[in-house]
């Protein structure tokens, strides 16, 4: 019998656990981004009888309730496992997603937003404390690289499906309705997919879970502290450096994902099919970024030991964005302006495995308050940047040429580039 046990070849439920993941985060951005392409819409703003800074309002409000959420979801996975709440987080933000079709006015769109945020918010930091438990240490920023690739996926099939499916065949009310509808069925997959350890999986064989802790100890899925970690993560340095770090990044990275279809249409004359391309174009470097991300850290790891192998991906990364972002400057068409922009995408999502490769690092049993924590003030930075726009434009920019919102959202990335030179994965927070 043991002979028999030791030569058993390891299952491979972890690779369904990390699929199912990934199409979850496919959902998180499918969702979120496809508000940008409606946005901009004259029957949805006349619908609703919205403004310019009322569309903004609208786009931050997710941002806000999605960045105050991070920690209390994360802990609400960490405390009663990612298979009972992840699929209760999609199957909300999919109710959310489909009532923003029938929002009446400024008032309900932005109710809506708001919980859609929250609902959201603990998508990613669940995903991050899973990977955590069903992934080998070695091979966990190439896991993370891939569940993020699926939100990468979903963002970059977004403006162009969505404006396809408005141009010639729905309405976006039903558009709405049939995302909304398409997360129902993710999440109820989800929870048949998904035990909360390998040791919890009935298909899970002991060759596979010898494989997944066989470089550290075995997670054994129990809950985490009886309240947040909160004291403990605002008295690590380091962690607050990963915090002005994702802050900086989103502030330059958003405006990819809220005001570049709006920019593309007003500034480089473009037509609304046309810009759907050139931002699905946009986000599809990003995944390119992504996956190359993930064994860029595990290598960097593997060469230079964790303290750099997470720190250098990061900083050169956004090194390259902020120069890319400063060469808009002087750039005219619109297609040399989408290839910058692509370079700013392919660089912030190649350096995503790193950090949360990082928050894994260092988060012990408190792995998913750790993200969320980290992805609060990263989205702190998002929910900003949609509401600086219309300010710096209106108050700085009289020629219409937006450099002044480029001088912003490359002072983000050098912020993340230097933070980045301090942060120390070696420096467990719990």
């Amino acid at each position: 019998m043991t002979m028999e046990s030791d030569s058993e070849s390891p299952t491979r439920i972890r690779y369904h656990v990390i699929g199912a993941t990934t199409l979850a985060a496919v959902m998180l951005y499918l969702d979120r981004i496809c508000i940008a392409e409606i946005a901009k819409l004259q029957e949805f703003r006349q619908a609703l009888q919205l403004s310019d800074e009322q569309v903004g309002m609208v786009m931050s409000a997710f941002f806000f309730s999605y960045a105050l959420a991070q920690v209390p979801a994360g802990w609400l996975s960490d405390r009663f496992g990612a298979r009972r709440m992840m699929p209760i987080y999609i199957a909300v933000w999919s109710i959310c997603t489909l009532l923003t079709g029938f929002a009446n006015g400024f008032v309900m769109l932005l109710v809506v937003r708001l919980l859609f945020g929250l609902s959201q918010a603990g998508c990613y930091p669940a995903a991050g404390s899973l990977v955590k438990r069903w992934i080998e240490l070695p091979r966990r920023g190439t896991a993370s690289s891939i569940v993020s690739f699926g939100g990468r996926l979903g963002g970059a099939i977004s403006p162009l499906l969505t404006a396809w499916l408005l141009k010639d065949y729905l309405n976006w009310q039903a558009v709405l309705a049939l995302y909304g509808v398409g997360g129902l069925f993710v999440a109820v997959h989800f929870w048949r997919v998904f035990r909360e350890t390998p040791m919890q999986h009935p298909a899970c064989n002991a060759a596979e879970r010898e494989v997944i802790t066989q470089f550290d100890s075995p997670d054994d899925g129990g809950s985490s502290a009886a309240f947040p970690p909160i004291l403990t993560l605002v008295g690590s340095g380091t962690m607050w450096l990963m915090c002005a770090l994702q802050f900086g990044i989103n502030i330059g990275w958003v405006f990819l994902v809220t005001w570049l279809p709006t920019y593309l249409q007003d500034v480089k004359q473009v037509d609304a099919t046309i810009g759907g391309l050139m931002s699905t174009i946009v986000l599809f470097a990003g995944i390119g970024g992504m996956l190359l991300g993930g064994p860029l850290t595990d290598f960097c790891t593997q060469r230079l030991g964790t303290r750099w192998g997470r720190s250098l991906p990061i900083a050169g990364c956004s090194a390259v964005a902020l120069c890319a972002y400063l060469s808009c400057l002087h750039l005219e068409s619109a297609w040399s302006f989408v290839i910058a922009a692509s370079i700013v995408a392919f660089m912030t999502d190649m350096s995503v495995p790193a950090i949360w490769a990082y928050m894994q690092d260092v988060g012990g049993k408190n792995t998913a308050a750790v993200f969320g924590w980290g992805n609060m003030w990263g989205n702190f930075g998002a929910a900003v940047t949609p509401l600086l726009v219309p300010i710096v434009l209106k108050k700085w920019d009289h020629n219409g040429d937006w450099h002044e919102a480029f001088y912003l959202f490359s002072a983000g990335y050098l912020v993340a580039a230097l933070c980045a030179l301090g942060i120390n994965a070696q420096r467990k927070i719990s």
